[in-house]
C-alpha cells in the first residue's frame, strides 16, 4: 500500500519527484509504476486540485463517425491561429488509449443504454465527444479513482501537506526542491533530486474572480520561471463565461455543458444577447462568449444562464452539482436564470515543453495546466485541458523510463534566500484585484503598463515566498500581455482590438526579460519595445 512519508524519509531517495496532487501528478506516478516515485502535494490528495472542480469531462473522439482528424481541427479552429497542429492531432490520437487507461483505474464513465461510451456536446466541437461522468460530475470522480488507485500502489510514496517553494539547479539542470510544510512556521527544507515533474496546475488564483482553487496561484510557473525556465504563451488566460456570482471564492462553476444542452445566456431584460454576437450564439468560442457576457455586467444589465426551458425539473439529475451551488444559495436553476459572469478558469501559457514534456531545464518535465505543449494556441477548446494531462503524463513516464538519470547528489549551485511562510492577505487582495482589472477580459496598454510595475515592486518586496512566487506569475502574465499588441483568442486589447497576421506566433519569455520589461516601464517614459520573442 501506498503511504505518506516524512520529510526525513523523502531525503533519502532522491529519486524521482512529481509536484501536484491533481489529475497529471497522480496519473504520471501511476503510470510510473513500479518505478519509485515521490508526489508531494500541499493539499491531500484530490482536495487542492482544479481536476475535482472539472464538470464537462475529457475530449475524446470515441464516438460513432467521429475522428481524432475532426477533433484537432476542431483545436486547431478554436485557438486562433497560434496551435502547434502536430500537437493536437498527437493529442486528439491518445485519446482512446487514454480514457482506457482511466477505466482500468476505476474511473466510472457514463455509458449509453448499449454499453458504449456516453459522449456529450460541447462549445466548439464538431461532434458528441466529451465523456463524462453523471452529467457534470468526471473531475470528481476521476480524481476519486486515482487517489484510490495512488493510495494501493506500493510504489509511490505521497508526501502531504508539503509546498513546493523553489527548484534548486546544479548548471542548467535541476537538482532539488525547497519544500516547506504548509501553515508552519519552521524553516524551510532543501532535498535532492534526480528527477522532477511538475504538475502544479494553473493560476486561477492570482485573480479576484476565478473558479480555481486557492492552490491554484501560479506556484510551479513562477519556480520553474526563477529556475531560468523558458516559459510560453503566458499572456492567454481564458475566462469561463458562466461562473455563478452568488458571493463564493472561488466561484462555482455553470459548466458548458448546460448551454451544449440549450441553455440561454439573457440579460437582466430577458433578451439573448449572444444571437448578435456570434453565429453560434452560446455555443461560440469561450473568448467570444466571456467578453458578451463581460459587456453585459459591465453595463449594469447583469447576465444570466436560463436553464428553465432546457432543463426544467431535469436540471437537479443531469447537473447535481450545479443544481446544489445553486441551491446554497437560495437560486432554484429548474425555475430561475442563473447570475453568472467570466472568471479566470484556464492558463493556456505555463511552462514551455516539448513532445515528451521535457522543459528548458535539464530533469524537469511539466504536465497539465502549469505546462505549455502548444496545443492549446490562444484559446482551449472545452474539455482538452483534462485529456492534456494525461496524454503527457503518460509520455512523461515513458520518457522518465527509458532514461537513465543520475542519481541525487544533493550539490546545489543556486537555493533560494529563505522568506517568511506568511502570506499578508492585504498584499494577497491587492495582486489579485489588480489582475482582474487591468490583466482580465479586456486590457490596454495603461493598465497592464499600471499592472506590470505593481507586480516587480511586489516581487522585489514580498516578504513571504509564496507572495513572491504569486507576483512572479502575475509579472509573466502581463508583461506577456503588454507585448502583445493585438487581440487574438483569450488575449483581448481594447487598443489593439484585431488580430495582427505577423503576430501569428507562440510566444517564448523568461523571467529575466519580464524584469527587463518591468525596468524599462520604471525608468522611462518611451514606448515599450516588446520583450517578448515570437517563436
Amino acid at each position: 500500500m501506498s503511504r505518506s512519508h516524512d520529510i526525513e524519509t523523502l531525503g533519502r531517495h532522491g529519486d524521482v519527484v512529481i509536484v501536484g496532487g491533481g489529475l497529471a501528478g497522480l496519473f504520471c506516478a501511476l503510470k510510473l509504476a513500479p518505478r519509485p516515485v515521490t508526489v508531494i502535494s500541499a493539499a491531500p490528495l484530490g482536495e487542492g486540485a482544479s481536476t475535482a472542480w472539472a464538470q464537462g469531462g475529457i475530449a475524446a473522439a470515441v464516438g460513432e463517425g467521429d475522428s481524432a482528424e475532426s477533433h484537432a481541427a476542431d483545436t486547431i479552429a478554436v485557438g486562433a491561429g497560434i496551435v502547434d497542429e502536430a500537437v493536437a492531432l498527437g493529442l486528439a490520437r491518445e485519446a482512446a488509449p487514454r480514457i482506457h487507461d482511466l477505466l482500468g483505474y476505476g474511473v466510472p464513465f457514463d455509458r449509453d443504454l448499449e454499453g458504449r461510451l456516453a459522449v456529450a456536446r460541447e462549445a466548439a466541437h464538431s461532434a458528441r465527444r466529451i465523456v463524462h461522468v453523471r452529467g457534470d460530475m468526471a473531475g470528481q470522480a476521476i480524481i476519486t479513482a486515482l487517489t484510490q488507485a495512488v493510495r494501493a500502489t506500493p510504489s509511490i510514496r505521497v508526501l502531504e501537506g508539503w509546498s513546493a517553494e523553489a527548484l534548486l539547479t546544479e548548471g542548467d539542470a535541476v537538482s532539488g526542491l525547497q519544500l516547506r510544510k504548509v501553515g508552519a512556521v519552521s524553516a524551510p527544507v532543501l532535498i535532492a533530486t534526480s528527477a522532477v515533474v511538475l504538475a502544479t496546475g494553473g493560476i486561477g488564483h492570482l485573480y479576484a474572480v476565478t473558479t480555481n482553487p486557492t492552490e491554484a496561484a501560479g506556484q510551479g510557473l513562477a519556480i520553474a520561471a526563477r529556475a531560468g525556465a523558458v516559459i510560453a504563451d503566458p499572456e492567454f488566460v481564458q475566462f469561463h463565461p458562466t461562473a455563478i456570482m452568488v458571493g463564493r471564492d472561488p466561484a462555482p462553476l455553470a459548466t458548458e455543458a448546460l448551454r451544449g444542452e440549450g441553455a440561454t445566456l439573457i440579460n437582466g431584460s430577458g433578451e439573448r444577447f449572444m444571437l448578435a454576437l456570434h453565429p453560434l450564439a452560446e455555443l461560440a468560442p469561450r473568448d467570444i462568449v466571456a467578453r458578451g457576457v463581460f459587456a453585459e455586467v459591465a453595463s449594469g444589465r447583469g447576465a444570466f444562464l436560463d436553464a428553465t426551458q432546457a432543463l426544467g425539473a431535469h436540471f437537479a439529475s443531469e447537473f447535481p452539482t450545479v443544481y446544489e451551488s445553486c441551491i446554497s444559495a437560495g437560486i432554484d436553476p429548474a425555475t430561475q436564470p442563473i447570475p453568472v459572469a467570466p472568471a479566470a478558469h484556464y492558463h493556456m501559457g505555463g511552462i514551455a515543453v516539448d513532445l515528451r514534456g521535457r522543459s528548458s531545464l535539464n530533469r524537469l518535465w511539466a504536465a497539465g495546466e502549469v505546462s505549455c505543449t502548444g496545443a492549446h494556441g490562444a484559446n482551449r477548446l472545452a474539455s482538452n485541458s483534462l485529456l492534456e494531462a494525461v496524454v503527457y503524463a503518460a509520455r512523461i513516464a515513458e520518457d522518465i523510463g527509458g532514461a537513465e538519470l543520475r542519481a541525487a547528489t544533493g550539490r546545489f549551485d543556486w537555493a533560494p534566500t529563505a522568506r517568511s511562510a506568511a502570506l499578508d492577505p492585504a498584499q494577497e487582495q491587492a495582486l489579485r484585484a489588480t489582475m482582474s482589472a487591468k490583466v482580465g477580459v479586456i486590457r490596454d496598454r495603461d493598465g497592464l503598463s499600471d499592472a506590470v510595475r505593481a507586480f516587480a515592486a511586489l516581487e522585489a518586496g514580498a516578504a513571504s515566498t509564496a507572495l513572491a512566487n504569486m507576483a512572479t506569475a502575475a509579472l509573466l502574465v502581463a508583461t506577456a500581455a503588454l507585448a502583445r499588441t493585438e487581440s487574438r483568442g483569450a488575449h483581448y486589447r481594447s487598443d489593439y482590438p484585431a488580430e495582427n497576421p505577423q503576430r501569428a506566433q507562440r510566444s517564448m519569455t523568461t523571467l529575466a526579460e519580464a524584469r527587463e520589461c518591468a525596468a524599462t516601464l520604471a525608468g522611462a517614459e518611451r514606448p515599450l519595445q516588446p520583450h517578448t520573442v515570437l517563436a
